[in-house]
């Protein structure tokens, strides 16, 4: 399945290369939330919460009345969990609120994924695992921590429905998503896997349906690269 994006900066509806740089920005929210009504899951991504600069709370909620989106960007709490999903989000995407550092090593905060799970449920539950150099990054990708995808999935299977994989070293690039990499990780979960960065063609989201794994795709989309 192909699940296109919202990425929402300073009210903008915008897409970066791996997390930085600036490509594209739209004023015209209207625009794009028709343009992805027929899909069955979009993903909405508050990037401004995720880099604990503001947010686009309004924006957020409003969209999630209209879209059947899975929600990420800044939910660190039981409390701004609910908060979303009473808006209408389908399913939340937990990220760097999972993960934290200490004396050099990366751990997943088992605890708080047991406490949401526990207050929303795990079936709302989306771990993002985003990945830079083969390490998971957090607070908006600005710190890689000494923790892989695989490890933090086997700590997390218990507590979420699925996970999000984000390659940042081809996030926005338009390169192509290292399929290997998916089938890697699908081995090591039997839990929804959804993978995003780089994604540029239909044969590669075919490819990834083959193995049971859906696609997150937002660069190729804004430049009329794939369909949408």
């Amino acid at each position: 399945m192909l699940i296109p994006s919202i990425d929402l900066m300073g009210g903008r509806v915008v897409q970066l290369e791996q997390g930085e740089r600036l490509r594209i920005a739209s004023e015209d929210l209207e625009y794009w939330v028709e343009r992805f009504a027929a899909y069955p899951r979009v993903q909405l991504i508050d990037l401004d919460a995720a880099m604990g600069r503001g947010d686009n709370t309004a924006l957020v909620e409003q969209i999630a009345r209209r879209l059947p989106v899975q929600v990420g960007g800044g939910i660190r709490s039981v409390e701004a969990a609910r908060r979303r999903l009473d808006a209408g989000a389908e399913q939340l995407i937990l990220g760097s609120a999972l993960f934290v550092e200490m004396d050099g090593h990366g751990m997943v905060k088992t605890e708080f994924a047991s406490e949401m799970a526990e207050a929303v449920g795990a079936a709302r539950i989306l771990a993002g695992i985003d990945s830079r150099s083969g390490r998971i990054a957090i607070k908006g990708w600005k710190t890689t921590i000494a923790l892989t995808a695989e490890e933090a999935i086997a700590d997390l299977d218990a507590y979420v429905d699925g996970y999000l994989y984000t390659h940042i070293d081809g996030e926005g690039m338009m390169q192509g998503f290292p399929l290997e990499t998916a089938q890697r990780l699908r081995t090591k979960t039997t839990r929804r896997l959804i993978v995003a960065g780089g994604i540029r063609s239909q044969s590669e989201i075919d490819a990834l349906e083959s193995m049971g794994v859906d696609a997150v795709a937002g660069m190729a989309i804004y430049t009329n690269l794939l369909p949408a």
